[in-house]
């Protein structure tokens, strides 16, 4: 279930009222006269199916609400109700496959954000991946996989595409843009440091790492990964479930590939750079690719039911217009 916390004016606020008490996917609704202060108006609190949260917030906003007032999203993590059952096969849809297009649009512009933060685990995966790419050492490839935060900007690319939100793809690819070179550069700058102090070997081949080679080796098998690796990360993040997981799947492409091409070009060995320099740009085109693809699918199912929502009763009775 989803919890909407809707601040409007009280005109506003008559009309949001009838639309939700009209909806049989939304119950819990409470209203309270005059009791915000700012913005002032009536205060109106409510739970809504999954299914059907973001058909009833595109009718809020096409009542001006987003404008005069407030719309809060939050979810809720259990709900105990007989009613609460009743709203949700009320939806059409399973709950599961529901995209809260305005909670993903929300997620994606947070972890799009160029941040002090964002870069530092950019450069910290790396230095992760440096020590396992020579070493040979596909536990600390993992670690690294965990650490990279890259998949925030991937997603905002690809729902910025889908919606067309140029500020979003352009904040998207800025996080991207000044996130690799400094983790690929202090990549290049630790290799030349532990090699000088003898922690790292004077000699470096990828053939001698088998754990590790297919980061500098790419061929139609790592677009394959980077695919799935796409559509993966998308559907966990519209489907509001766990992306730790899905965040190691993005940092296999990419991540490990952009530290080799530090590792690679400290060593001197410009073969396995530009290897991994191509890897990583076909893992990146691939999961934008793959990602786009999955949300403009999810994105014509919502406008379906979008247009199908158009003639139901609670428009009526809010006095919105039909199809």
């Amino acid at each position: 279930m989803i919890h909407l916390r809707i601040i409007a004016p009280q005109e506003d606020a008559h009309h949001a009222l009838e639309l939700l008490c009209e909806a049989d996917s939304v119950l819990n609704v409470v209203h309270l006269h005059g009791a915000a202060q700012k913005p002032e108006g009536d205060v109106i609190l409510c739970d809504v199916a999954r299914e059907a949260a973001s058909v009833i917030i595109g009718d809020l906003k096409e009542l001006g609400i987003a404008k005069s007032g407030s719309i809060a999203v939050e979810e809720l993590d259990s709900a105990i109700s007989e009613r609460f059952d009743a709203a949700e096969k009320a939806a059409p849809g399973l709950r599961s496959d529901a995209v809260v297009w305005e909670e993903v649009e929300a997620r994606t512009s947070e972890d799009t954000e160029l941040s002090v933060s964002f870069v530092a685990f950019m450069v910290l995966a790396m230095q992760l991946s440096v020590v396992g790419i020579v070493l040979d050492q596909p536990i600390l490839i993992v670690g690294a996989m965990v650490v990279g935060p890259e998949f925030g900007p991937l997603a905002g690319i690809c729902v910025a595409i889908v919606n067309r939100q140029g500020r979003l793809a352009k904040r998207s690819l800025i996080a991207l843009a000044v996130g690799f070179p400094p983790g690929i550069a202090l990549a290049l700058l630790t290799t030349v440091v532990l090699t000088a102090v003898g922690l790292f070997p004077e000699g470096f081949t990828q053939d001698d790492h088998p754990f590790t080679r297919f980061i500098s080796s790419p061929d139609l098998l790592s677009l394959f990964v980077a695919i799935v690796a796409g559509a993966a990360g998308v559907l966990s993040l519209t489907s509001a479930k766990s992306g730790a997981l899905i965040g190691v799947l993005i940092s296999v492409t990419t991540i490990p590939a952009a530290a080799n091409i530090g590792v690679a070009a400290a060593y001197g060995d410009w073969g396995d750079a530009l290897g991994a320099l191509l890897q990583l740009a076909i893992n990146l085109a691939g999961i934008v690719a793959s990602g786009v693809l999955t949300l403009f699918l999810q994105r014509r199912v919502y406008e379906v039911r979008r247009r199908k929502h158009m003639d139901e009763p609670e428009r009526k009775a809010a006095g919105l217009p039909g199809s």
